[in-house]
């Protein structure tokens, strides 16, 4: 296998370009890890241990092999985590809105699922990337699946623990479906059928969505009459210091966590959001809530009973509401969660990969394949606990920056998201105005892709567009990736170049059309 190493920006060649170009961006800009990681193969050479516990981590994972060494893939494991670690912590907050319970329970789900995943990334796949839950998907989960199937089953005012249990059971049956499609090579030809410049708007559409999403949270943009948001009035703290104050906070911990960024700190967003958290409880913004304990075995007690195999598919259909309408509803939003999954976990394992050498003497991933099952099988576990979709994240990079290339860094990686479990009863102090700042600053950060999207050409340009735009406007990502494809159609066979469209994308986009029409 070629070893590649990276000094710069030149040295990226056409092949990896198109592979980091490839697949839409759901975490962090594919285009961006060149410049914020600067990857390097270690040098070869070392010599392999040849007995005892060491030459048999060694063989296992072909440490020696991919010039790495234990100590190098332990610390790039331990990099990794930092860099990932507030994923667990942003997710319980989008989902609970403030109950500490779900909280609680989301906490343990996502800690475990990651640790799931990125095991089987470590031992199955043997690769060092890691996996945890999206914050593309966890947003739509949280603030467009489960209120949707709230409306669905007759009840928008319903608890929010028990929208969270009817969207798990959407989560398990996409993660399924990602697995089946394994067979005959599926994944890969669906997402070869995505048009690409609406692959690259889709990262841009989710980065706005989450942003808007951090902004509301934090209270820097407010509801208004007259032009439906607004800035919030800082001007006017006395009359809503709570308000105004948060907003402030946030505020602060946004520029916290870019300024570490563009010092390449690692692991600034945690930092981000502990220092606003911190800042919230001194300065009187945040009190412990109502029944807090330390004890570890409530939030076991409640992740047993919200979130453990909590799943409620027979609510799905009990609804009002027709089988098909409730059918084409749940098409739509299974179809998001699979293809925003599977850009997501191809456009980061063929960036990353590539940048690194993890690629045989043709130029293929290795381990792709595993890696992919990883992803769906992950998916369907976390589901399981009671987390949103798991993916590769893109802060795998991290790890790799350190010289990680083999199983062993996502094994160390994994370990830490067990050990994060102890951390539990914390989870519930962390203010809304806290994680905040990491939504902002991700969809920041996820923006760059729209530079690569062809704007000469309308009838790519108009589609990508629409996918960027209605995501925000419409507050779904189901609806900008609808009209994307269903805008791409219509330009394209209005303008003589039907041979241009996908199969994959007719039966998607009229499986959308289905879902409006019914």
């Amino acid at each position: 296998m070629a070893n590649r190493i990276v000094s710069d920006e030149t040295t990226i060649t056409r092949s990896e370009k198109k592979d980091l170009e490839a697949g839409a961006l759901i975490d962090i800009p594919r285009n961006e890890l060149k410049k914020q990681y600067q990857l390097e193969t270690p040098a070869i050479g070392a010599t392999a241990p040849t007995s005892g516990a060491a030459g048999k981590i060694d063989r296992f994972w072909g440490i020696t092999a991919r010039g790495s060494n234990v100590r190098t893939e332990v610390m790039a494991g331990l990099t990794t985590f930092f860099a990932s670690a507030f994923t667990i912590l942003t997710l319980p907050g989008m989902i609970a809105q403030g109950e500490v319970q779900l909280a609680n329970a989301v906490f343990i789900a996502a800690a475990l699922a990651a640790a799931v995943g990125t095991f089987l990334k470590a031992f199955y796949a043997k690769l060092p990337f890691v996996q945890a839950p999206g914050m593309g998907l966890g947003s739509f989960f949280a603030f467009t699946v489960m209120p949707a199937l709230a409306v669905l089953a007759g009840n928008p005012d319903m608890p929010r623990v028990e929208m969270y249990q009817l969207g798990l059971s959407v989560v398990v049956i996409s993660g399924v479906i990602f697995t089946l499609l394994a067979f005959g090579g599926l994944r890969e030809k669906i997402v070869n059928g995505i048009p690409r410049n609406i692959k690259l708007a889709l990262g841009s559409g989710i980065g706005l969505f989450i942003t808007l999403l951090g902004l509301r949270q934090s209270g820097l943009v407010v509801p208004s009459a007259g032009t439906f948001v607004t800035l919030v009035n800082f001007g006017n703290f006395a009359a809503n210091p709570t308000l105004v104050h948060g907003a402030l906070l946030s505020l602060f911990g946004f520029l916290v966590i870019a300024v570490l960024a563009a010092r390449k700190v690692k692991g600034g967003m945690l930092i981000g959001i502990i220092a606003t958290a911190v800042l919230a409880y001194a300065t009187g913004h945040s009190h412990l809530p109502e029944n807090f304990s330390f004890n570890l075995v409530e939030q076991w007690r409640d992740f047993t009973s919200i979130s453990f195999f909590r799943m409620n598919f027979g609510g799905l259909f009990a609804g009002p509401g027709s089988t098909g309408a409730v059918a084409a509803a749940l098409t739509g939003m299974i179809l998001v969660f699979l293809l925003v999954n599977m850009l997501d976990a191809l456009g980061t394992i063929f960036g990353i990969a590539n940048s690194a050498g993890l690629v045989d003497e043709k130029g293929e991933v290795i381990g792709l394949e595993k890696g992919l099952t990883a992803d769906a099988v992950g998916t369907v576990t976390g589901g399981l606990f009671g987390a949103s979709t798991v993916t590769t994240v893109v802060s795998s990079a991290s790890g790799i920056s350190e010289g990680g290339r083999t199983g062993l860094t996502s094994a160390t990686t994994g370990v830490l998201w067990i050990a994060a479990l102890f951390f539990a009863p914390f989870v519930s102090l962390l203010p809304l105005v806290a994680t905040a700042p990491a939504l902002i600053f991700v969809g920041c950060l996820m923006m760059s892709q729209i530079g690569k999207v062809d704007f000469s050409d309308l009838t790519e340009a108009v589609p990508a567009f629409l996918t960027i735009a209605m995501m925000p406007l419409t507050f779904s990502i189901a609806n900008g990736i609808a009209f994307g494809l269903i805008s791409y159609i219509v330009l394209k066979l209005a303008t003589g170049r039907w041979r241009e469209i996908s199969p994959v994308a007719v039966i998607i986009a009229a499986l959308f059309v289905l879902q409006y029409i019914i």
